[in-house]
Parts: C-alpha cells; sequence; structure tokens
C-alpha cells in the first residue's frame, strides 16, 4: 500500500535534517512517496541530483516539490508546487527572486527591531541561516542566542509572528505569480495547511475561489497537528471548488514532537488525491 507524504521540508541550518537523513526518516516510517518541499528553494533536490547516489533513495519515490511564500489581499499564503522540473527556467527565476525578497525582508525587519531599541540581527542571522534561505526562524534563532528573547516561541509572540512589527508579508509576489511559475515547471500547484490562516469562513472561501481563478489545482486537506474536523472542512472545499486533495505533515524537525514525518489525518473518501495529477 502506498504511503504519502507530500509536505516536508530540510532546513539544515537549525539542527534538522540533511536531505539523506530526510530520506533515511521516511524509509524508517515505511513511507513509499515523500515531496521535499522547502521554502523558497529547490536546493535540497540539487543536492540529490548532484551527489552520489544515496542508498536508501531506490526504496522510496522522492517526488521534487517547492513551497513558495505568496500573498493575497495582504496576507501570507504559501503555496506548494508539486512534481515541478527543477532545473527549468521558471523555478530558477523565482528562487532567485524569493532569496532577493528574503534578503530585503531581513533588513526591513532588522531596521524594525533596531528602532525597538535591539542590536542589528542581519549578519548574526544570516551566519544561523548558512546556506539555507533566511528566514524568521533564523532571526528568532539569533535573538534567543545573544540574549534578546527568552526563547524562540517569545521572539514570534512579540516581535516576529502574524500582526507583530515582523510580520512583513507585502513583498511576496500575488498568488497568480506563483502558480505562473509552478505550471511554467508543470507542476500542480496547491495551497498549504488553508485551515491555518487567520480568516473567517467567509473569507477562506474568497481565497479558495481565486485560487481557481488563478488556475490552482488542489489544497492540503490533510496536514500535520490538525485538530479533528478540519480535513472534512477542506474536503467540502475541494468538492465545492473542484480541487484535488493533497496531504503531508508539514515535517520540519525531529526535535518538534507535534509533527511528525508521515503522520497526517486520512484524507476523506470523496476527495480526488492530488498524486492522480501527477
Amino acid at each position: 500500500m502506498n504511503k504519502y507524504d507530500l509536505h516536508s521540508h530540510t532546513i539544515c541550518s537549525d539542527g534538522s535534517l540533511s536531505v539523506f537523513q530526510l530520506i533515511d526518516l521516511a524509509v524508517e516510517k515505511e513511507l513509499t512517496h515523500l515531496a521535499i518541499t522547502d521554502h523558497d528553494t529547490v536546493k535540497a533536490h540539487l543536492q540529490l541530483a548532484s551527489l552520489e547516489p544515496h542508498n536508501k533513495a531506490d526504496k522510496i519515490n522522492i517526488i521534487k516539490g517547492v513551497e513558495f511564500s505568496s500573498q493575497w489581499n495582504n496576507m501570507g499564503i504559501h503555496i506548494l508546487g508539486l512534481n515541478i522540473d527543477i532545473n527549468c527556467t521558471a523555478i530558477t527565476q523565482a528562487v532567485r527572486h524569493q532569496t532577493d525578497i528574503r534578503l530585503a525582508r531581513l533588513t526591513s525587519i532588522a531596521k524594525k527591531l533596531t528602532k525597538r531599541g535591539f542590536a542589528d540581527i542581519t549578519q548574526g542571522a544570516l551566519a544561523l541561516a548558512g546556506d539555507s534561505q533566511i528566514g524568521r526562524p533564523h532571526m528568532a534563532q539569533y535573538m534567543v542566542q545573544e540574549g534578546m528573547v527568552s526563547s524562540v516561541s517569545q521572539a514570534f509572540n512579540k516581535y516576529l509572528g502574524a500582526g507583530k512589527i515582523g510580520d512583513v508579508s507585502s513583498v511576496w509576489p500575488d498568488m497568480e505569480q506563483v502558480v505562473e511559475w509552478i505550471h511554467a515547471a508543470g507542476g500542480v500547484a496547491v495551497v498549504a495547511h488553508p485551515s491555518r490562516y487567520k480568516m473567517t469562513r467567509t473569507k477562506r472561501r474568497r481565497l479558495m475561489a481565486d485560487f481557481a481563478d488563478t488556475g490552482g489545482q488542489a489544497i492540503e486537506v490533510c496536514s500535520g497537528n490538525q485538530v479533528p474536523g478540519v480535513a472534512q472542512d477542506m474536503a467540502a472545499l475541494c468538492q465545492e471548488f473542484g480541487f484535488y486533495a493533497s496531504a503531508g505533515s508539514d515535517f520540519h524537525n525531529p526535535n518538534y514532537q507535534w509533527v511528525k514525518l508521515g503522520q497526517y489525518p486520512k484524507i476523506p473518501k470523496q476527495c480526488k488525491p492530488v498524486w492522480e495529477l501527477f
């Protein structure tokens, strides 16, 4: 029986797994299909293509993917691109574009924090990110390291999270542009974890309608650490808008006990699984 996880990450800079360690864990969990969907980068897939074959890589089907940051109505929305051509021009240019935005966002957030009396976090956060895409987790880690806050959660709750001074989402490309990138790469565009965005049901339906209008094909019906009832709500949206259903753990780090690789609720029977489009 096939077991899919279509939303997982490798973020080496925060002490989580390398791409080969992630594959080892997926095989250990008896997954048959794994989509690696790092934020705004396909570096893990490029590493797999350029390095010596991994001794367990032939035991699992690796689906090439990415998780693009986008915006809709001034809200940050994540769009997964599944089964993409990582070497196509559209993806290369998209990753470069997102990298530039992330660097500009870091500068903007650092300036906002210095106005609050903090030391400049720019170089420290970049050092923690290393070769990976710079993100707010690196900023939070550096703030903890320097004693600016007591924990990563405090950094997000007070400064970097939604609605705080570090919540700079208006810099991202709009949803239509991201879907265009994914389609140019031959991939399937999927709204990641739609139930997690802080919006009313009415607003979520507007998001779904706009996503369908851009050519979006699927939404993530089942995600790790999802409360009961959400899958059925997302399944209803699939039926209303003609979406396929995706499922994944949104795994980031083995130390995060609340999200484990390969674990998420079952896709409701009335849904069409997204892998039928691959």
